[in-house]
């Protein structure tokens, strides 16, 4: 069970770090301000995926089209291993991501929380709200008049 929330937790942060504004992503890794030493396993490299859809989210899968992403793996001293997966060309945003993911395993997991993780989800979450309240300004809803005539 205990290895199943971590899978949990460690999935959660990954979602958020590929998720972020590589911007905002390297100003929150200054704030941080520890850059471990590290060794890469692979260092990071562009290509692309196969993004999958479903109609309706239930129906035969199809290829939607491809995606560019970067992706690297890292090794710090202390022996933990981090990997990297971010949307787009950005080596630095996926060290950063790889960095922050074999920190988390560790001691400063607390503070990179604070510091990284949770100022990156609130934006995400912030956007997401501000998409939501776009798309529900143009929502239509149709109604039906009675007509009085039995």
């Amino acid at each position: 069970m205990k290895t199943e929330s971590m899978q949990a937790a460690r999935k959660a942060w990954m979602s958020v770090l590929a998720q972020a504004d590589a911007d905002h992503l390297a100003t929150l890794w200054a704030e941080f301000g520890r850059d471990p030493g590290f060794s890469w396993l692979r260092a990071p490299e562009v290509g692309g995926v196969m993004v999958r859809g479903r109609m309706g989210g239930t129906g035969a899968p199809f290829n939607l089209g491809e995606m560019t992403v970067t992706r690297c793996a890292l090794s710090l001293e202390n022996g933990a291993v981090g990997h990297g997966y971010v949307q787009g060309r950005s080596k630095v945003q996926a060290e950063i991501a790889a960095k922050v993911d074999a920190l988390m395993q560790g001691a400063e997991a607390a503070e990179l929380e604070r510091v990284v993780l949770t100022p990156l989800r609130d934006a995400r979450d912030s956007q997401k709200a501000k998409r939501a309240d776009k798309a529900a300004a143009t929502k239509v809803d149709f109604f039906t008049l009675a007509r009085g005539e039995d």
